[in-house]
Protein backbone atom coordinates (compact mmCIF):
# COMPACT_ATOMS: atom_id res chain seq x y z
CA UNK A 1 0.00 0.00 0.00
CA UNK A 2 1.36 3.49 -0.86
CA UNK A 3 2.50 6.06 1.64
CA UNK A 4 -0.26 7.15 4.02
CA UNK A 5 -2.91 5.64 1.78
CA UNK A 6 -4.88 4.21 4.68
CA UNK A 7 -5.05 7.51 6.53
CA UNK A 8 -6.10 9.31 3.34
CA UNK A 9 -8.87 6.78 2.79
CA UNK A 10 -10.12 7.30 6.34
CA UNK A 11 -10.16 11.06 5.74
CA UNK A 12 -11.88 10.52 2.41
CA UNK A 13 -14.54 8.48 4.15
CA UNK A 14 -15.13 11.28 6.65
CA UNK A 15 -15.39 13.77 3.82
CA UNK A 16 -17.88 11.58 1.94
CA UNK A 17 -19.96 11.20 5.07
CA UNK A 18 -20.02 14.96 5.47
CA UNK A 19 -21.16 15.36 1.88
CA UNK A 20 -23.94 12.87 2.47
CA UNK A 21 -25.12 14.75 5.57
CA UNK A 22 -25.25 18.04 3.72
CA UNK A 23 -26.99 16.48 0.72
CA UNK A 24 -24.21 17.45 -1.66
CA UNK A 25 -23.98 15.68 -4.99
CA UNK A 26 -20.78 13.90 -5.92
CA UNK A 27 -20.69 14.77 -9.60
CA UNK A 28 -18.89 18.04 -10.31
CA UNK A 29 -20.61 18.69 -13.61
CA UNK A 30 -24.09 17.90 -12.34
CA UNK A 31 -24.69 14.97 -14.66
CA UNK A 32 -25.85 11.57 -13.54
CA UNK A 33 -23.17 8.85 -13.40
CA UNK A 34 -24.53 6.99 -16.39
CA UNK A 35 -24.90 10.15 -18.41
CA UNK A 36 -28.63 9.64 -18.99
CA UNK A 37 -29.51 13.10 -17.72
CA UNK A 38 -31.66 11.70 -14.93
CA UNK A 39 -31.37 12.19 -11.18
CA UNK A 40 -29.39 9.00 -10.49
CA UNK A 41 -26.40 8.86 -8.18
CA UNK A 42 -23.38 6.56 -7.96
CA UNK A 43 -25.21 4.68 -5.21
CA UNK A 44 -27.83 3.59 -7.77
CA UNK A 45 -25.21 1.68 -9.78
CA UNK A 46 -24.56 -2.03 -9.30
CA UNK A 47 -22.50 -4.68 -11.02
CA UNK A 48 -18.89 -5.55 -11.77
CA UNK A 49 -16.19 -4.00 -13.94
CA UNK A 50 -13.00 -5.83 -14.86
CA UNK A 51 -9.98 -4.00 -16.22
CA UNK A 52 -6.28 -4.51 -16.79
CA UNK A 53 -3.34 -2.68 -18.26
CA UNK A 54 -0.67 -0.12 -17.47
CA UNK A 55 1.19 -0.42 -14.18
CA UNK A 56 2.32 3.23 -14.46
CA UNK A 57 -1.03 4.63 -13.14
CA UNK A 58 -1.87 1.61 -10.96
CA UNK A 59 -1.37 3.40 -7.62
CA UNK A 60 -3.76 6.12 -8.74
CA UNK A 61 -6.39 3.74 -10.13
CA UNK A 62 -6.37 1.62 -6.97
CA UNK A 63 -6.90 4.75 -4.88
CA UNK A 64 -9.82 5.88 -7.05
CA UNK A 65 -11.37 2.40 -7.00
CA UNK A 66 -11.25 2.35 -3.20
CA UNK A 67 -12.79 5.81 -2.91
CA UNK A 68 -15.46 4.98 -5.54
CA UNK A 69 -16.51 1.98 -3.44
CA UNK A 70 -17.58 4.37 -0.69
CA UNK A 71 -19.91 6.08 -3.17
CA UNK A 72 -21.07 3.01 -5.10
CA UNK A 73 -21.19 0.15 -2.59
CA UNK A 74 -22.84 -2.24 -5.04
CA UNK A 75 -20.17 -1.84 -7.73
CA UNK A 76 -16.99 -3.94 -7.77
CA UNK A 77 -14.15 -2.61 -9.92
CA UNK A 78 -10.95 -4.62 -10.32
CA UNK A 79 -7.87 -3.34 -12.13
CA UNK A 80 -5.00 -5.75 -12.75
CA UNK A 81 -1.70 -4.01 -13.53
CA UNK A 82 -0.53 -6.35 -16.30
CA UNK A 83 1.29 -3.71 -18.35
CA UNK A 84 -0.10 -1.70 -21.26
CA UNK A 85 0.64 -4.35 -23.88
CA UNK A 86 -1.27 -7.11 -22.11
CA UNK A 87 -4.08 -4.74 -21.18
CA UNK A 88 -4.67 -3.73 -24.79
CA UNK A 89 -4.54 -7.37 -25.87
CA UNK A 90 -7.08 -8.44 -23.22
CA UNK A 91 -9.34 -5.51 -24.13
CA UNK A 92 -9.22 -6.54 -27.79
CA UNK A 93 -10.11 -10.12 -26.82
CA UNK A 94 -13.11 -8.95 -24.78
CA UNK A 95 -11.65 -10.23 -21.51
CA UNK A 96 -11.94 -6.86 -19.75
CA UNK A 97 -14.41 -4.00 -19.83
CA UNK A 98 -11.74 -1.34 -20.21
CA UNK A 99 -7.96 -1.14 -20.26
CA UNK A 100 -5.28 1.22 -19.01
CA UNK A 101 -2.53 2.18 -21.42
CA UNK A 102 0.31 4.70 -21.54
CA UNK A 103 0.86 4.07 -25.25
CA UNK A 104 -1.44 4.42 -28.21
CA UNK A 105 -3.18 1.46 -29.81
CA UNK A 106 -1.43 -0.10 -32.80
CA UNK A 107 -2.79 -2.52 -35.41
CA UNK A 108 -0.79 -5.33 -33.81
CA UNK A 109 -2.52 -4.84 -30.42
CA UNK A 110 -5.63 -6.68 -31.59
CA UNK A 111 -8.06 -3.80 -30.98
CA UNK A 112 -10.26 -3.04 -34.00
CA UNK A 113 -10.01 0.49 -35.36
CA UNK A 114 -13.10 2.53 -34.55
CA UNK A 115 -14.16 0.20 -31.71
CA UNK A 116 -12.64 2.22 -28.87
CA UNK A 117 -12.19 5.68 -27.40
CA UNK A 118 -9.26 7.21 -25.51
CA UNK A 119 -10.09 8.75 -22.14
CA UNK A 120 -7.15 10.70 -20.65
CA UNK A 121 -6.97 10.28 -16.88
CA UNK A 122 -3.81 11.73 -15.27
CA UNK A 123 -0.15 12.32 -16.14
CA UNK A 124 3.09 11.75 -14.25
CA UNK A 125 6.83 11.99 -14.67
CA UNK A 126 8.91 8.97 -15.58
CA UNK A 127 11.92 9.20 -13.28
CA UNK A 128 15.44 8.10 -14.12
CA UNK A 129 16.03 6.39 -10.80
CA UNK A 130 19.48 5.31 -9.74
CA UNK A 131 21.41 3.64 -6.93
CA UNK A 132 24.94 4.98 -6.65
CA UNK A 133 26.64 4.98 -3.28
CA UNK A 134 27.90 8.44 -2.29
CA UNK A 135 26.06 10.30 -5.08
CA UNK A 136 22.86 12.00 -3.94
CA UNK A 137 22.48 14.48 -6.79
CA UNK A 138 22.76 13.59 -10.46
CA UNK A 139 22.12 15.46 -13.72
CA UNK A 140 21.80 13.82 -17.12
CA UNK A 141 21.42 15.24 -20.62
CA UNK A 142 19.32 13.33 -23.19
CA UNK A 143 22.39 12.27 -25.15
CA UNK A 144 24.14 10.93 -22.06
CA UNK A 145 20.95 9.18 -20.98
CA UNK A 146 20.64 7.51 -24.39
CA UNK A 147 24.24 6.28 -24.25
CA UNK A 148 23.71 4.89 -20.74
CA UNK A 149 20.58 2.93 -21.64
CA UNK A 150 22.01 1.46 -24.85
CA UNK A 151 25.17 0.59 -22.84
CA UNK A 152 27.58 2.76 -24.83
CA UNK A 153 28.53 4.22 -21.44
CA UNK A 154 29.55 1.48 -19.03
CA UNK A 155 30.80 3.16 -15.82
CA UNK A 156 29.54 6.06 -13.75
CA UNK A 157 32.79 8.04 -14.08
CA UNK A 158 32.46 8.25 -17.87
CA UNK A 159 33.48 11.61 -19.33
CA UNK A 160 29.95 12.32 -20.61
CA UNK A 161 28.41 11.87 -17.15
CA UNK A 162 31.19 14.00 -15.63
CA UNK A 163 30.43 16.76 -18.14
CA UNK A 164 26.78 16.79 -17.00
CA UNK A 165 27.86 16.90 -13.33
CA UNK A 166 30.74 19.36 -12.85
CA UNK A 167 32.32 19.16 -9.41
CA UNK A 168 30.66 15.87 -8.50
CA UNK A 169 32.90 12.98 -7.45
CA UNK A 170 31.71 10.03 -9.52
CA UNK A 171 32.90 6.46 -8.81
CA UNK A 172 34.05 4.02 -11.49
CA UNK A 173 31.19 1.70 -10.52
CA UNK A 174 29.85 -0.36 -13.45
CA UNK A 175 26.41 0.75 -14.67
CA UNK A 176 23.59 -1.80 -14.47
CA UNK A 177 20.69 -0.83 -16.74
CA UNK A 178 17.24 -1.93 -15.56
CA UNK A 179 14.27 -1.90 -17.93
CA UNK A 180 10.81 -3.41 -18.28
CA UNK A 181 10.66 -7.06 -19.29
CA UNK A 182 6.95 -6.88 -20.19
CA UNK A 183 5.21 -4.90 -22.94
CA UNK A 184 4.99 -1.48 -21.36
CA UNK A 185 3.62 1.97 -22.09
CA UNK A 186 6.28 3.32 -19.73
CA UNK A 187 8.92 1.81 -22.03
CA UNK A 188 7.10 3.29 -25.02
CA UNK A 189 7.08 6.80 -23.56
CA UNK A 190 10.65 6.59 -22.26
CA UNK A 191 12.03 5.41 -25.61
CA UNK A 192 9.87 7.88 -27.54
CA UNK A 193 11.43 10.61 -25.42
CA UNK A 194 14.95 9.40 -26.24
CA UNK A 195 14.02 9.14 -29.92
CA UNK A 196 12.94 12.79 -29.87
CA UNK A 197 15.43 14.36 -27.48
CA UNK A 198 18.52 12.36 -28.44
CA UNK A 199 17.90 11.93 -32.15
CA UNK A 200 21.01 10.63 -33.85
CA UNK A 201 22.34 9.18 -30.59
CA UNK A 202 19.54 6.81 -29.55
CA UNK A 203 19.55 3.76 -31.81
CA UNK A 204 17.13 1.28 -30.18
CA UNK A 205 13.92 2.81 -31.54
CA UNK A 206 10.72 3.10 -29.52
CA UNK A 207 7.75 0.96 -28.56
CA UNK A 208 6.17 -1.06 -25.78
CA UNK A 209 9.21 -3.34 -26.14
CA UNK A 210 12.64 -2.70 -27.64
CA UNK A 211 15.69 -4.91 -28.16
CA UNK A 212 17.69 -4.04 -25.06
CA UNK A 213 21.38 -5.07 -24.94
CA UNK A 214 21.97 -8.52 -23.45
CA UNK A 215 23.92 -7.10 -20.50
CA UNK A 216 20.87 -5.21 -19.17
CA UNK A 217 18.35 -6.52 -16.61
CA UNK A 218 14.56 -6.73 -17.06
CA UNK A 219 11.94 -6.37 -14.36
CA UNK A 220 8.18 -6.90 -14.58
CA UNK A 221 6.07 -3.77 -14.09
CA UNK A 222 7.36 -0.49 -12.67
CA UNK A 223 7.76 -2.16 -9.31
CA UNK A 224 10.07 -4.80 -10.79
CA UNK A 225 12.38 -2.17 -12.26
CA UNK A 226 12.31 -0.23 -8.99
CA UNK A 227 13.32 -3.38 -7.11
CA UNK A 228 16.33 -4.00 -9.35
CA UNK A 229 17.51 -0.42 -8.85
CA UNK A 230 16.94 -0.55 -5.09
CA UNK A 231 18.91 -3.78 -4.67
CA UNK A 232 21.83 -3.07 -7.03
CA UNK A 233 24.58 -0.50 -6.47
CA UNK A 234 25.32 1.13 -9.81
CA UNK A 235 21.85 0.45 -11.21
CA UNK A 236 19.71 2.90 -13.17
CA UNK A 237 16.17 2.43 -14.49
CA UNK A 238 13.04 4.28 -15.58
CA UNK A 239 10.23 4.21 -13.00
CA UNK A 240 7.07 6.24 -12.41
CA UNK A 241 7.39 8.85 -9.65
CA UNK A 242 4.88 7.19 -7.30
CA UNK A 243 6.71 3.84 -7.30
CA UNK A 244 10.14 5.51 -7.18
CA UNK A 245 9.14 7.44 -4.06
CA UNK A 246 7.47 4.41 -2.48
CA UNK A 247 10.68 2.41 -2.98
CA UNK A 248 12.87 5.21 -1.62
CA UNK A 249 14.86 5.69 -4.82
CA UNK A 250 17.00 8.66 -5.84
CA UNK A 251 16.31 10.15 -9.26
CA UNK A 252 18.21 12.35 -11.66
CA UNK A 253 17.43 15.83 -12.94
CA UNK A 254 17.05 15.66 -16.72
CA UNK A 255 18.10 18.40 -19.15
CA UNK A 256 14.99 19.71 -20.91
CA UNK A 257 14.43 21.29 -24.30
CA UNK A 258 15.26 24.73 -22.90
CA UNK A 259 18.60 23.50 -21.56
CA UNK A 260 17.55 23.40 -17.90
CA UNK A 261 18.12 20.42 -15.61
CA UNK A 262 14.71 19.69 -14.04
CA UNK A 263 13.84 17.15 -11.37
CA UNK A 264 10.71 14.96 -11.75
CA UNK A 265 7.99 16.83 -9.86
CA UNK A 266 4.28 17.39 -10.32
CA UNK A 267 5.00 21.07 -11.01
CA UNK A 268 7.36 20.08 -13.82
CA UNK A 269 4.77 17.62 -15.11
CA UNK A 270 2.05 20.27 -15.17
CA UNK A 271 4.40 22.61 -17.03
CA UNK A 272 4.95 19.85 -19.59
CA UNK A 273 1.21 19.33 -20.01
CA UNK A 274 0.61 22.99 -20.77
CA UNK A 275 2.52 22.77 -24.02
CA UNK A 276 1.01 19.49 -25.23
CA UNK A 277 -1.10 19.45 -28.39
CA UNK A 278 -4.34 17.50 -28.02
CA UNK A 279 -5.41 15.39 -31.01
CA UNK A 280 -9.06 14.99 -32.04
CA UNK A 281 -9.16 11.52 -30.43
CA UNK A 282 -7.80 13.07 -27.16
CA UNK A 283 -4.41 11.41 -27.46
CA UNK A 284 -1.57 13.80 -26.69
CA UNK A 285 2.18 13.82 -26.27
CA UNK A 286 3.80 15.97 -23.55
CA UNK A 287 7.25 14.35 -23.98
CA UNK A 288 10.20 16.71 -24.52
CA UNK A 289 7.93 19.74 -24.16
CA UNK A 290 9.33 23.26 -24.33
CA UNK A 291 9.43 25.44 -21.22
CA UNK A 292 12.15 26.25 -18.72
CA UNK A 293 10.36 24.46 -15.86
CA UNK A 294 8.96 21.52 -17.89
CA UNK A 295 10.12 18.06 -16.86
CA UNK A 296 10.92 16.46 -20.22
CA UNK A 297 9.89 12.84 -19.55
CA UNK A 298 6.27 13.60 -18.71
CA UNK A 299 4.00 10.72 -19.68
CA UNK A 300 0.26 10.69 -20.35
CA UNK A 301 -1.93 7.74 -19.50
CA UNK A 302 -5.33 6.72 -20.84
CA UNK A 303 -8.20 4.37 -20.30
CA UNK A 304 -9.53 2.83 -23.50
CA UNK A 305 -13.22 1.99 -23.59
CA UNK A 306 -15.59 0.51 -26.12
CA UNK A 307 -17.60 2.87 -28.29
CA UNK A 308 -20.56 0.56 -27.66
CA UNK A 309 -21.01 -2.16 -25.03
CA UNK A 310 -24.21 -3.71 -26.37
CA UNK A 311 -25.46 -3.59 -22.77
CA UNK A 312 -26.94 -0.41 -21.31
CA UNK A 313 -26.24 -1.41 -17.71
CA UNK A 314 -22.57 -2.16 -18.46
CA UNK A 315 -22.19 1.11 -20.33
CA UNK A 316 -23.67 3.00 -17.38
CA UNK A 317 -21.21 1.30 -15.03
CA UNK A 318 -18.23 2.25 -17.19
CA UNK A 319 -19.47 5.80 -17.58
CA UNK A 320 -20.24 6.12 -13.89
CA UNK A 321 -16.78 4.99 -12.82
CA UNK A 322 -15.01 7.20 -15.36
CA UNK A 323 -17.06 10.25 -14.43
CA UNK A 324 -16.13 9.68 -10.81
CA UNK A 325 -12.46 9.34 -11.78
CA UNK A 326 -12.56 12.54 -13.84
CA UNK A 327 -14.38 14.53 -11.15
CA UNK A 328 -13.86 13.48 -7.52
CA UNK A 329 -10.98 11.20 -8.47
CA UNK A 330 -8.84 14.05 -9.79
CA UNK A 331 -8.62 15.39 -6.25
CA UNK A 332 -6.72 12.24 -5.20
CA UNK A 333 -4.06 12.49 -7.92
CA UNK A 334 -1.52 14.83 -6.33
CA UNK A 335 -1.52 12.93 -3.04
CA UNK A 336 0.00 9.92 -4.81
CA UNK A 337 2.33 11.80 -7.16
CA UNK A 338 0.17 12.13 -10.27
CA UNK A 339 -0.81 15.35 -11.99
CA UNK A 340 -4.53 15.94 -12.59
CA UNK A 341 -5.69 16.87 -16.06
CA UNK A 342 -5.83 20.55 -17.03
CA UNK A 343 -9.42 21.82 -16.78
CA UNK A 344 -9.93 22.03 -20.54
CA UNK A 345 -8.70 18.47 -21.15
CA UNK A 346 -10.82 17.18 -18.26
CA UNK A 347 -13.94 18.64 -19.89
CA UNK A 348 -13.02 17.04 -23.21
CA UNK A 349 -12.50 13.71 -21.44
CA UNK A 350 -15.94 13.95 -19.81
CA UNK A 351 -17.47 14.67 -23.21
CA UNK A 352 -15.64 11.61 -24.56
CA UNK A 353 -17.20 9.45 -21.82
CA UNK A 354 -20.65 10.69 -22.83
CA UNK A 355 -20.08 9.19 -26.30
CA UNK A 356 -20.09 5.63 -24.90
CA UNK A 357 -23.17 3.75 -26.11
CA UNK A 358 -25.08 0.98 -24.37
Amino acid sequence: MNRNVLSRRVLAGVALAALALTGCGSNDNGTSPGGSGGSGTYADLSGELKASGASFPDAYYQEVIEAFKAEAADVTVTYNATGSGTGKKQFGEGLVDFAGTDSLVKETDGVAAGSFLYVPTVAAPITVSYNLSGVDKLQLSPETLAKIFQTDIKTWDDAAIKADNPGVELPNTPIVVAHRSDGSGTTSNFTKYLDAAAAGTWKLGSGDTVAWPASTQGGEKNTGVAQIVQQTNGAVGYVDLSDAKATGLKFAAIKNKDGQFVEPTLEGTTAGLEGAEIADDLSYNPLNAAGASAYPITAPTFIIVKTSYGDAAKADLVKGFLKYLLNDGQELAKEIDFAPLPASLKEQALAQVDKIQG
